[in-house]
């Protein structure tokens, strides 16, 4: 089943904003990814946004949550010409487990519908990122 999203079902990743989406607001992000998503570890998550999206990020703001627990990240790369952010993790993330991406301290965009996809790597992997899924976020609907 597709939605009109163009993103089936199955695909659409949940996710919460703690200060409600209000343009041009400072907000808090929590993307989720189920457990089902990970089969295999994770040593990286890769997340691009549309080009029309003008929000900032605060690098130094970004946790990945298992279980509530904050892990240890060896580095976040915000790469504003390629409309991403890398998160490269210091041990793998377990496979099967509930994660929640937190970035805190983000500057919203204007209002609109922005699709945030997320691929991973696992550890020793080729680097060929697998698909996770993508979050249709709301801001100011």
């Amino acid at each position: 089943l597709v939605l009109w999203s163009g993103v089936k079902r199955e695909n659409i990743l949940r996710y919460h904003l703690d200060f409600n989406g209000a343009p041009n607001y400072w907000d808090r992000y929590r993307l989720r990814i189920p457990k089902k998503k990970l089969e295999l570890g994770v040593a990286q998550f890769s997340i691009s946004y549309p080009d029309y999206y003008d929000g900032k990020f605060d690098v130094d703001k970004i946790e990945v949550r298992v279980d509530g627990k904050s892990l240890p990240v060896s580095e976040v790369v915000w790469d504003k010409e390629n409309y991403s952010i890398q998160i490269y993790m210091e041990e793998a993330v377990p496979a099967n487990e509930n994660v929640e991406l937190v970035f805190s301290n983000v500057k919203n965009p204007d209002g609109g519908t922005y699709y945030f996809v997320c691929y991973v790597l696992a550890p020793g992997d080729i680097p060929l990122p697998s698909y996770v899924g993508t979050w249709i976020m709301s801001i100011g609907r």
